[in-house]
């Protein structure tokens, strides 16, 4: 029995052994099965991403460098993001303010209005509007009608001081002036002196404008309407007006053959009286040209638009002497104004033909010039003064002695001149030579126009650049120029 047990336990212990090792490999398993049981899909799947990146970093040293900067720029976007959040904030704060200040602004000048009415209301006397021309306080002229615009009469200076002032105007043609106020005064706010003289145009299809005489002296300045014997739509580049020839507009006086249009005219004038307000008009402008129906002849000598040798003066004083008949030259300022001499065809620059075009002393109370810098510039222009006007004002002063007004002025930006031509300019009025010139009145507009048979658009107006402007600032302003200078209204 015992031989027997002896040998089934020596037989059993090589069993054994391969027992515990089948028993540690089925533990090994169950442990593996464990975790694979424990242990999420998902958390499978992310460790086998974070191996294969470990693995890309390890085959790619760039990999590490470029988490950094990525990193780097998502700082640097969120403080982008941030100071951005924080300016437009401010911006708002900003613009916010500035609202609260226009509203204040403009109660304060609500205030000020009601108080200004306040005190003309105390005062039971009509107020005298100021001259542009004598550089202080106008003497009372006489009552115009008030042009539906209240009880108090505007008044104005008298003709007589108005040919004669005693500093100089400064005067401004704009959009729509004297109707419509907006850029005249945006151009006034600029400059920082308030017009004394505003210009504007009428044709001969149009009546009186009451109201154009009267606004201007509401603002204080003097109107100086260019009254042009055709349509107001007429563009400069058309010369042949069949139904307002010189010969038409004249008649035939000796034959008893009136013009066609006196009984225009002479309502006209009519008008001008009843509105009882002084205007300084400039009739048939730049006659010595080539370019406007009135002209006589062109370059070559052949008529314009069927008129004669002769027509121009015997047309403008028989429009003077209408007025004259209706009481209307004491409350108008003639003036003749031809263009500067400069680029005329050789025969109209000669002396006798602008004498041939002057109707007379007696006729005519300021003469002028219209003078432009022009993009088309001869060889020997050195853009000055002495070289745009000195040959013309030569050639008025050998007619009449009569004050002289520079009534449309201009340059254009083309060739960069214009700052230097405009200091040039109040630099010349400054000369004792030229204290006939008793004003200036600037073509501020940017236009497009035929002139001698060339279009073109040019910036004429004062503000065209910041250094034309300061250009214009600093001559106007200057104490030797003697412009009659009133802060903006």
């Amino acid at each position: 029995m015992s031989s027997h047990f002896s040998s089934w336990w020596a037989t059993s212990k090589k069993h054994s052994r391969g027992s515990i090792a089948a028993a540690s490999g089925l533990v090994a398993i169950l442990v593996i099965i464990t975790g694979i049981v424990w242990v999420s899909p998902e958390k499978v799947q992310q460790a086998l991403v974070e191996t294969a990146e470990s693995a890309v970093r390890t085959v790619n040293p760039l990999a590490l460098e470029n988490d950094k900067l990525q990193k780097k720029v998502d700082t640097l976007q969120g403080t982008l993001s941030s100071q951005k959040t924080s300016f437009t904030n401010e911006r708002t704060n900003y613009v916010k303010q500035l609202a609260d200040q226009a509203k204040q602004l403009a109660s304060a000048q609500q205030r000020a209005t009601s108080a200004e009415r306040a005190l003309a209301d105390a005062k039971s006397k009509p107020a005298t509007q100021p001259s542009g021309s004598t550089g202080g306080a106008p003497k009372p002229g006489k009552p115009g009608n008030t042009g539906g615009n209240g009880p108090t009469p505007v008044t104005a200076p008298s003709k007589e001081e108005l040919v004669s002032p005693t500093s100089r105007y400064f005067g401004l043609y704009t959009e729509q002036a004297p109707f419509n106020w907006a850029t005249l005064d945006n151009t006034a706010a600029k400059i920082g002196v308030q017009p004394g003289l505003v210009g504007y145009f009428q044709g001969w299809d149009q009546p009186f404008r009451a109201d154009a005489v009267t606004r201007s002296w509401q603002k204080g300045a003097l109107p100086m309407m260019t009254w042009e014997s055709r349509p107001i739509t007429s563009g400069n580049d058309q010369v042949n007006e069949p139904e307002y020839t010189l010969p038409k507009i004249l008649g035939d006086p000796d034959a008893g053959v009136p013009g066609a249009y006196d009984d225009y005219i002479r309502q006209y004038a009519k008008d001008i009286v009843a509105n009882g307000l002084p205007l300084a008009m400039r009739f048939n402008h730049e006659m010595n040209g080539i370019w406007y129906p009135w002209s006589e002849m062109d370059g070559k000598g052949n008529p314009i638009n069927g008129n004669r040798p002769g027509d121009y003066v015997k047309v403008w004083k028989h429009v003077h002497d209408i007025f004259e008949q209706e009481g209307a030259n004491s409350l108008v300022i003639w003036v003749w104004a031809p263009n500067i001499i400069n680029n005329l065809p050789a025969h109209h620059q000669k002396p006798d033909y602008l004498a041939s075009l002057f109707p007379g002393d007696d006729y005519v109370d300021w003469v002028g010039l219209s003078g432009y810098l022009r993009p088309a510039y001869k060889p020997d222009n050195d853009f000055t003064f002495g070289y745009t006007f000195n040959k013309s004002l030569n050639a008025l002063r050998a007619l009449t002695a009569k004050p002289i007004v520079l009534a449309e002025v201009g340059a254009s930006e083309t060739g960069g001149h214009k700052p230097a031509w405009v200091k040039s300019v109040f630099d010349g009025l400054s000369e004792p030579a030229n204290a006939d010139v008793i004003g200036i009145s600037w073509f501020s507009l940017a236009v497009t126009t035929y002139v001698e048979g060339v279009r073109g658009t040019n910036d004429w107006r004062v503000d065209s650049r910041a250094d034309s402007l300061a250009a214009f600032i600093a001559g106007l302003t200057k104490p030797e120029a003697n412009f009659d200078l009133r802060p903006p209204s």
